[in-house]
Protein backbone atom coordinates (compact mmCIF):
# COMPACT_ATOMS: atom_id res chain seq x y z
CA UNK A 1 0.00 0.00 0.00
CA UNK A 2 1.49 3.39 -0.95
CA UNK A 3 2.19 6.11 1.58
CA UNK A 4 -0.26 8.94 0.99
CA UNK A 5 1.20 12.42 1.47
CA UNK A 6 -1.23 15.35 1.53
CA UNK A 7 0.13 18.78 0.60
CA UNK A 8 -1.84 21.41 2.53
CA UNK A 9 -0.37 24.86 1.97
CA UNK A 10 -0.99 27.82 -0.32
CA UNK A 11 -2.04 26.49 -3.74
CA UNK A 12 0.62 28.63 -5.41
CA UNK A 13 3.31 26.56 -3.68
CA UNK A 14 2.13 23.22 -5.07
CA UNK A 15 3.87 23.56 -8.48
CA UNK A 16 7.08 24.46 -6.63
CA UNK A 17 7.03 21.66 -4.06
CA UNK A 18 5.47 18.84 -6.09
CA UNK A 19 8.59 18.02 -8.17
CA UNK A 20 10.93 18.51 -5.20
CA UNK A 21 8.91 16.23 -2.92
CA UNK A 22 8.45 13.69 -5.69
CA UNK A 23 12.20 13.49 -6.27
CA UNK A 24 12.96 13.29 -2.54
CA UNK A 25 10.44 10.54 -1.87
CA UNK A 26 11.65 8.60 -4.91
CA UNK A 27 15.25 8.97 -3.73
CA UNK A 28 14.13 7.59 -0.34
CA UNK A 29 12.86 4.49 -2.09
CA UNK A 30 9.26 4.96 -0.95
CA UNK A 31 6.09 3.78 -2.64
CA UNK A 32 3.93 6.90 -2.33
CA UNK A 33 1.10 9.03 -3.61
CA UNK A 34 1.48 12.81 -3.36
CA UNK A 35 -1.52 15.07 -3.84
CA UNK A 36 -3.46 18.10 -2.64
CA UNK A 37 -6.58 15.92 -2.25
CA UNK A 38 -7.22 12.56 -0.58
CA UNK A 39 -10.11 10.99 1.20
CA UNK A 40 -9.47 12.02 4.82
CA UNK A 41 -9.13 8.47 6.12
CA UNK A 42 -6.44 7.70 3.53
CA UNK A 43 -3.89 10.35 4.57
CA UNK A 44 -0.63 9.18 6.17
CA UNK A 45 1.34 12.45 6.33
CA UNK A 46 0.45 16.12 5.92
CA UNK A 47 2.94 18.63 4.54
CA UNK A 48 1.46 21.62 6.28
CA UNK A 49 1.24 25.38 6.40
CA UNK A 50 -1.44 27.21 8.40
CA UNK A 51 -2.61 29.12 5.33
CA UNK A 52 -3.47 25.90 3.51
CA UNK A 53 -6.94 25.73 5.04
CA UNK A 54 -6.67 22.48 7.02
CA UNK A 55 -7.68 23.05 10.65
CA UNK A 56 -9.60 19.95 11.76
CA UNK A 57 -7.43 16.84 11.82
CA UNK A 58 -10.09 14.60 13.36
CA UNK A 59 -11.18 12.95 10.08
CA UNK A 60 -7.58 11.99 9.26
CA UNK A 61 -7.80 8.69 11.14
CA UNK A 62 -4.72 7.15 9.49
CA UNK A 63 -2.50 10.16 10.04
CA UNK A 64 1.04 9.46 11.29
CA UNK A 65 2.56 12.96 11.47
CA UNK A 66 2.15 16.59 10.44
CA UNK A 67 5.27 18.13 8.91
CA UNK A 68 5.24 21.91 8.99
CA UNK A 69 6.80 24.06 6.30
CA UNK A 70 7.12 26.90 8.81
CA UNK A 71 9.65 27.33 11.60
CA UNK A 72 7.00 28.94 13.80
CA UNK A 73 4.23 26.60 14.96
CA UNK A 74 2.18 28.86 17.20
CA UNK A 75 -0.73 28.66 14.76
CA UNK A 76 -1.00 24.87 15.09
CA UNK A 77 0.70 23.78 18.32
CA UNK A 78 -2.46 24.38 20.35
CA UNK A 79 -4.81 22.64 17.91
CA UNK A 80 -6.66 20.07 20.05
CA UNK A 81 -7.69 18.00 17.01
CA UNK A 82 -4.03 17.24 16.28
CA UNK A 83 -2.96 14.21 18.32
CA UNK A 84 -0.09 12.87 16.19
CA UNK A 85 3.53 14.08 16.15
CA UNK A 86 4.09 17.60 14.82
CA UNK A 87 7.47 18.53 13.33
CA UNK A 88 8.51 22.13 12.75
CA UNK A 89 10.70 23.25 9.88
CA UNK A 90 14.40 23.32 10.64
CA UNK A 91 16.44 23.36 7.46
CA UNK A 92 19.85 24.66 6.58
CA UNK A 93 18.55 27.09 3.95
CA UNK A 94 16.26 28.86 6.40
CA UNK A 95 18.97 28.83 9.07
CA UNK A 96 21.59 30.28 6.75
CA UNK A 97 19.23 33.01 5.59
CA UNK A 98 18.42 34.03 9.15
CA UNK A 99 22.08 33.96 10.17
CA UNK A 100 23.06 36.20 7.27
CA UNK A 101 20.31 38.70 8.10
CA UNK A 102 21.13 38.79 11.81
CA UNK A 103 24.89 39.11 11.33
CA UNK A 104 24.35 41.79 8.69
CA UNK A 105 22.26 43.98 10.97
CA UNK A 106 24.50 43.42 14.00
CA UNK A 107 27.46 44.58 11.89
CA UNK A 108 25.39 47.52 10.61
CA UNK A 109 24.89 48.68 14.20
CA UNK A 110 28.41 47.78 15.31
CA UNK A 111 30.06 49.73 12.47
CA UNK A 112 27.65 52.69 12.61
CA UNK A 113 26.70 52.26 8.98
CA UNK A 114 23.46 54.25 9.28
CA UNK A 115 25.40 57.39 10.15
CA UNK A 116 27.76 56.93 7.25
CA UNK A 117 24.86 56.54 4.84
CA UNK A 118 22.58 59.33 6.10
CA UNK A 119 25.08 62.01 7.14
CA UNK A 120 26.75 63.30 3.97
CA UNK A 121 27.05 67.01 4.76
CA UNK A 122 30.73 67.53 4.02
CA UNK A 123 31.78 67.18 7.66
CA UNK A 124 34.90 65.05 8.15
CA UNK A 125 34.38 63.21 11.45
CA UNK A 126 36.78 60.32 12.06
CA UNK A 127 35.00 58.04 14.50
CA UNK A 128 36.14 54.45 14.15
CA UNK A 129 34.03 51.81 15.91
CA UNK A 130 35.45 49.61 18.67
CA UNK A 131 36.55 46.11 17.82
CA UNK A 132 34.00 43.34 18.07
CA UNK A 133 35.81 42.04 21.14
CA UNK A 134 34.66 45.21 22.92
CA UNK A 135 31.00 44.88 21.94
CA UNK A 136 28.52 42.67 23.81
CA UNK A 137 25.72 41.13 21.77
CA UNK A 138 22.94 39.17 23.43
CA UNK A 139 20.79 36.66 21.53
CA UNK A 140 17.54 35.69 23.24
CA UNK A 141 16.51 32.23 22.11
CA UNK A 142 18.89 29.33 21.53
CA UNK A 143 16.96 27.04 19.24
CA UNK A 144 18.41 26.09 15.86
CA UNK A 145 18.30 29.68 14.56
CA UNK A 146 19.63 31.21 17.78
CA UNK A 147 22.48 28.74 18.04
CA UNK A 148 23.54 29.43 14.45
CA UNK A 149 23.43 33.18 15.11
CA UNK A 150 25.51 33.09 18.31
CA UNK A 151 28.11 30.82 16.74
CA UNK A 152 28.51 33.14 13.75
CA UNK A 153 28.76 36.23 15.96
CA UNK A 154 31.27 34.51 18.22
CA UNK A 155 33.36 33.65 15.16
CA UNK A 156 33.57 37.40 14.49
CA UNK A 157 34.89 37.83 18.05
CA UNK A 158 31.91 39.63 19.53
CA UNK A 159 31.30 39.14 23.23
CA UNK A 160 28.26 36.91 22.81
CA UNK A 161 25.72 36.05 25.47
CA UNK A 162 23.01 33.57 24.62
CA UNK A 163 19.89 33.33 26.76
CA UNK A 164 17.21 30.64 26.83
CA UNK A 165 14.49 29.55 29.20
CA UNK A 166 16.30 26.27 29.87
CA UNK A 167 20.06 25.59 30.21
CA UNK A 168 22.11 25.33 27.02
CA UNK A 169 25.82 24.75 26.40
CA UNK A 170 27.39 26.24 23.27
CA UNK A 171 31.20 26.32 22.91
CA UNK A 172 32.60 29.85 22.85
CA UNK A 173 29.35 31.42 24.01
CA UNK A 174 28.28 32.51 27.49
CA UNK A 175 24.92 30.80 27.98
CA UNK A 176 22.49 32.04 30.61
CA UNK A 177 18.96 30.94 31.42
CA UNK A 178 16.00 31.73 33.62
CA UNK A 179 14.79 35.05 35.02
CA UNK A 180 18.07 35.93 36.73
CA UNK A 181 20.02 35.02 33.62
CA UNK A 182 17.84 37.30 31.51
CA UNK A 183 18.49 40.25 33.81
CA UNK A 184 22.23 39.61 33.71
CA UNK A 185 22.30 39.21 29.93
CA UNK A 186 20.33 42.36 29.21
CA UNK A 187 22.31 44.48 31.64
CA UNK A 188 25.47 43.80 29.60
CA UNK A 189 24.18 43.89 26.03
CA UNK A 190 24.48 46.90 23.74
CA UNK A 191 22.86 44.95 20.89
CA UNK A 192 20.03 42.47 21.50
CA UNK A 193 18.71 39.97 18.95
CA UNK A 194 15.31 38.34 19.53
CA UNK A 195 14.97 34.78 18.23
CA UNK A 196 12.51 33.33 20.72
CA UNK A 197 9.40 31.41 19.69
CA UNK A 198 5.96 32.95 20.10
CA UNK A 199 4.39 31.33 23.16
CA UNK A 200 2.41 32.65 26.14
CA UNK A 201 5.63 32.47 28.18
CA UNK A 202 7.60 34.65 25.74
CA UNK A 203 5.00 37.30 24.95
CA UNK A 204 6.27 40.79 25.85
CA UNK A 205 9.70 39.49 26.83
CA UNK A 206 10.85 43.00 25.98
CA UNK A 207 8.66 45.21 28.17
CA UNK A 208 9.14 48.36 30.23
CA UNK A 209 11.01 46.46 32.95
CA UNK A 210 13.38 44.52 30.69
CA UNK A 211 14.01 47.46 28.37
CA UNK A 212 15.11 49.47 31.41
CA UNK A 213 17.76 46.82 32.18
CA UNK A 214 19.64 47.53 28.97
CA UNK A 215 22.48 50.06 28.84
CA UNK A 216 21.20 53.45 27.71
CA UNK A 217 21.17 53.72 23.93
CA UNK A 218 21.13 49.94 23.33
CA UNK A 219 19.91 48.64 19.99
CA UNK A 220 17.41 45.85 19.35
CA UNK A 221 16.97 43.56 16.36
CA UNK A 222 13.81 41.46 16.11
CA UNK A 223 13.56 38.84 13.36
CA UNK A 224 11.80 36.41 15.72
CA UNK A 225 8.13 37.14 16.44
CA UNK A 226 6.18 40.37 16.83
CA UNK A 227 4.56 39.56 20.19
CA UNK A 228 8.00 39.28 21.84
CA UNK A 229 7.91 43.07 22.20
CA UNK A 230 5.51 45.33 24.08
CA UNK A 231 5.14 47.93 21.33
CA UNK A 232 3.97 50.76 23.59
CA UNK A 233 6.84 50.19 26.02
CA UNK A 234 9.34 50.11 23.15
CA UNK A 235 8.07 53.39 21.70
CA UNK A 236 8.36 55.03 25.11
CA UNK A 237 11.91 53.70 25.50
CA UNK A 238 12.83 55.00 22.05
CA UNK A 239 11.38 58.43 22.77
CA UNK A 240 13.26 58.67 26.08
CA UNK A 241 16.57 57.60 24.55
CA UNK A 242 16.79 54.45 26.66
CA UNK A 243 16.77 52.52 23.38
CA UNK A 244 18.85 54.04 20.61
CA UNK A 245 17.48 52.22 17.58
CA UNK A 246 15.51 49.12 16.65
CA UNK A 247 15.30 47.04 13.51
CA UNK A 248 12.02 45.13 13.32
CA UNK A 249 11.22 42.44 10.78
CA UNK A 250 8.13 40.94 12.45
CA UNK A 251 5.01 42.48 13.95
CA UNK A 252 1.79 41.62 15.76
CA UNK A 253 -0.17 42.61 12.65
CA UNK A 254 1.31 41.98 9.21
CA UNK A 255 1.56 43.78 6.90
CA UNK A 256 2.35 46.55 9.38
CA UNK A 257 -0.51 49.08 9.04
CA UNK A 258 0.53 52.32 7.28
CA UNK A 259 -0.60 54.38 10.26
CA UNK A 260 1.56 52.48 12.77
CA UNK A 261 4.02 54.82 14.55
CA UNK A 262 6.94 52.54 13.74
CA UNK A 263 6.88 53.68 10.12
CA UNK A 264 7.52 57.34 10.93
CA UNK A 265 9.81 56.96 13.93
CA UNK A 266 13.35 58.15 13.12
CA UNK A 267 14.92 55.44 15.29
CA UNK A 268 13.04 52.48 13.84
CA UNK A 269 13.99 50.47 10.77
CA UNK A 270 11.14 48.35 9.40
CA UNK A 271 11.81 45.39 7.13
CA UNK A 272 8.84 43.44 5.68
CA UNK A 273 9.30 39.98 7.26
CA UNK A 274 12.26 39.13 5.05
CA UNK A 275 14.87 38.00 7.59
CA UNK A 276 14.51 34.46 6.34
CA UNK A 277 12.01 32.17 4.72
CA UNK A 278 11.55 28.51 4.01
CA UNK A 279 13.57 27.57 0.95
CA UNK A 280 11.59 24.93 -0.99
CA UNK A 281 14.65 22.97 -2.13
CA UNK A 282 16.09 22.45 1.34
CA UNK A 283 12.69 22.26 3.05
CA UNK A 284 11.61 19.42 0.77
CA UNK A 285 14.71 17.47 1.78
CA UNK A 286 13.77 17.77 5.46
CA UNK A 287 10.16 16.76 4.80
CA UNK A 288 11.17 13.69 2.80
CA UNK A 289 13.71 12.64 5.42
CA UNK A 290 11.02 12.76 8.10
CA UNK A 291 8.64 10.67 6.01
CA UNK A 292 11.40 8.15 5.41
CA UNK A 293 12.04 8.04 9.14
CA UNK A 294 8.37 7.55 9.89
CA UNK A 295 8.14 4.64 7.49
CA UNK A 296 11.36 3.10 8.87
CA UNK A 297 10.29 3.37 12.49
CA UNK A 298 12.99 5.92 13.30
CA UNK A 299 12.39 9.01 15.47
CA UNK A 300 11.11 12.09 13.65
CA UNK A 301 13.36 15.15 13.45
CA UNK A 302 12.47 18.52 14.99
CA UNK A 303 9.40 17.42 16.95
CA UNK A 304 7.41 20.12 18.72
CA UNK A 305 6.91 19.91 22.46
CA UNK A 306 3.19 20.65 22.53
CA UNK A 307 3.28 21.79 26.15
CA UNK A 308 6.07 24.31 25.53
CA UNK A 309 4.65 25.31 22.15
CA UNK A 310 7.88 24.93 20.16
Amino acid sequence: MPVNVLFSARPALWPVYEPLLTKGLNDAGLDFELSTEFEPDQVDYVVYAPNGGLQDFTPLTRLKAVLSLWAGVEAIAGNETLTVPLARMVDHGLTQGMTEWVVGHVLRYHLGMDNHITVQDGTWTPDAPPLATERCVCVLGLGALGQAAVQSLAALNFQVIGWSRTPKDIPGVTCLHGADGLKSALSQAVIVVLLLPDTPATENTMNAETLALLPEGAQIINPGRGPLIDDDALLMALNSGQIGHVTLDVFRVEPLPPEHPYWAHPNVTVTPHIASETRPFTAAQVICENIRRGESGEPFLHLVDRQLGY
